[in-house]
């Protein structure tokens, strides 16, 4: 709806990539006058690349199209980047890939609320057709802190993902993998995970591959401004503190805004999902508390 307003519509792009950020004829270590100049977007509709001049830049450009790896260590596993089995976020398992998953073996890894989805999803194939099995790989060692506070979660929604998740462990309908961590993808037919579980290796053939390990940000059209993350979490560092998932989730964060998001560039902020970095404990209503500040100190009334 929001494209039907004037002032939006006058100068929305669609389809259009963003390919780097600058201020206008300086280069990241260009100071004089550096707070005044327009920032120069570089863009690319069409196969062709165009330069917009604007006052301040807000990327919301999320982490979707940057996920973890499957390998523990941050990194890819030697075939993981050629497997065609392999997939990437929550798949639509139920709907436009039915086929690839129904009456298949698939692995589902990661320890977050996106692998739920995931096996609830495969469950729902499983009840269509019982040759559907799921082997749900976690790399730490319990469930625990991800099935959440249930019927006394926080976040009812959360809570009722990790009734549905309890449920179908006692029920028997996942195959549970625990200090899951994978080495090799090999291909013979279908996928064979090498791994190692619970100390012991195993090797496990499959169909289907889905990694759920989270989402990292994309800095690289941002590499002519000054931007200041932290070293562990990739958040801005007055951020940071509040939203590292090894001491808060995501119904822990204390409310923040325009101050804790702030870069060393003036006007230039990140909101939403990459605010984040590398932390999985954003709300999309903590996202939305994000723009109203930003959009309020922009504007000049914060």
């Amino acid at each position: 709806p929001l494209s039907k307003v004037r002032q939006i519509a006058e100068g929305l792009k669609f389809g259009a990539t963003v390919r780097a950020i600058t201020r206008k004829g300086l280069s990241k270590i260009g100071s004089k006058g550096r707070d005044a100049a327009p920032f120069v977007v570089r863009y690319e509709q069409d196969g062709v690349e165009k330069d917009a001049l604007v006052r301040a830049v807000i990327d919301a450009s999320g982490t979707w199209g940057q996920p973890n790896p499957l390998g523990v260590h941050g990194l890819p596993i030697p075939g993981e980047g050629v497997s065609r089995y392999l997939s990437y976020g929550i798949p639509d398992v139920v709907g436009a890939r039915r086929a690839d998953f129904i009456g298949k073996r698939t692995l589902v890894v990661g320890g977050g609320h996106s692998a739920i989805n995931v096996a609830i999803a495969l469950m729902e194939l499983q009840d269509a057709d019982p040759k559907t099995e799921i082997y749900w790989a976690l790399r730490h060692d319990g469930v625990d802190r991800l099935l959440g506070g249930g019927l006394n979660d926080q976040l009812p929604e959360r809570g009722a993902l990790g009734l549905a998740a309890k449920k179908a462990m006692e029920d028997g309908r996942l195959n549970m993998l625990t200090s899951f961590s994978a080495d090799t993808i090999m291909t013979d037919g279908g996928p064979i995970v090498l791994a190692e579980a619970k100390g012991e290796r195993i090797q496990l053939r499959v169909d289907q591959i889905v990694v759920t390990t989270g989402f990292r940000p994309d800095f690289s059209f941002l590499r002519e401004l000054r931007v200041e993350v932290d070293p562990i979490v990739e958040a801005p560092p007055a951020l940071a503190p509040l939203i590292d998932p090894n001491l808060h989730s995501c119904g822990t964060v204390p409310p923040h805004g325009v101050e804790e998001l702030k870069h060393p560039e003036k006007d230039f902020y990140i909101v939403g999902m990459k605010s984040y970095g590398r932390a999985p404990t954003f709300l999309m209503k903590t996202g939305y508390e994000q723009v109203r500040s930003v959009v309020a100190e922009i504007a000049g009334d914060y």
